[in-house]
């Protein structure tokens, strides 16, 4: 089985995703159209995997060479626990709802994951030239810059969002959702609902933002915020207060002084 921490080994082979997410989407970036016309599902799901399938070859390839004897997770919605070793969970197109409608909220993220912890990522957004990484026990960064999360201790004073995980939740979950958002309404000063996880995550590494939840687990959207949130100072757990794994039913990501706020206010959101 794998050591989870090598961190040196590690920091090298983060340049290798971060050259295939950059690659990835400067192709995107070329093709990205800032307004389009979609007149029902069927269009917009095969605009969704026309994306998908421009972008992943640049991903593909590279990334299983450059870590010969890990395996790629072919389904980005796929949820719960990997078997051991170590696995690739990447993006095409994180947030390819709104690429296809022409929105800037879109990345490309690649997260190696080891016997079930993410251990380096790579999100990078093109139409901002930002590139977010992190190496567990390494740090996070942007462009370089070193991250931290918000230094703010009130909820009442902060930025907090959560979104749709996937179309489809089912009535418990969408339930929840609107529960949770009207609770926090009450108690934060700014609250969102948007898609996808991994762009507000970023915002909560980056001390941008102070909280994010989510109430169903996708791998793809939260294997990447949460070791660029928790490299950066924050908390990530679920509503429960327990370390969040794969296995977890949700997700909760803070700067460390709102953190206990928040999930009085969600753990009550049954």
């Amino acid at each position: 089985m794998s050591t989870l921490l090598n961190t040196e080994a590690d920091r090298e082979l983060l340049n290798a995703a971060v050259t295939a997410v950059r690659a990835a989407g400067a192709h995107l970036r070329e093709r990205f159209v800032p307004s389009t016309e979609l007149d029902d599902l069927a269009a917009v799901l095969a605009a969704i995997r026309a994306t998908d399938a421009e972008s992943l070859p640049f991903l593909r390839e590279p990334l299983l060479a450059a870590r010969p004897g890990a395996r790629r997770i072919d389904d980005e919605g796929a949820a719960g626990d990997l078997p051991a070793g170590e696995w690739w969970a990447a993006d095409p197109v994180e947030g390819n709802i709104n690429y296809i409608h022409g929105m800037a909220d879109w990345a490309v993220t690649a997260t190696l994951v080891r016997d079930n912890q993410p251990v380096l990522t790579a999100v990078h957004l093109p139409l901002l030239d930002e590139t977010f990484t992190a190496v567990r026990a390494g740090g996070a960064f942007r462009n370089g810059v070193p991250l931290h999360t918000s230094a703010k201790t009130q909820l009442d004073a902060a930025l907090v969002g959560t979104g749709q995980a996937k179309p489809g939740e089912d009535r418990n979950t969408f339930r929840r959702i609107g529960e949770s958002v009207t609770a926090m309404l009450d108690a934060a000063l700014v609250t969102k609902v948007s898609v996808p996880a991994t762009l507000q995550l970023i915002q909560v590494a980056a001390g941008r933002s102070d909280v994010f939840w989510q109430y169903s687990d996708v791998r793809a959207g939260l294997l990447p915020g949460a070791l660029l949130v928790s490299e950066a100072g924050g908390t990530v757990t679920d509503m429960h207060g327990n370390p969040w794994q794969l296995s977890s039913p949700d997700f909760l990501a803070a700067a460390p002084g709102v953190h206990a706020a928040a999930q009085h206010v969600l753990a009550a959101i049954h």
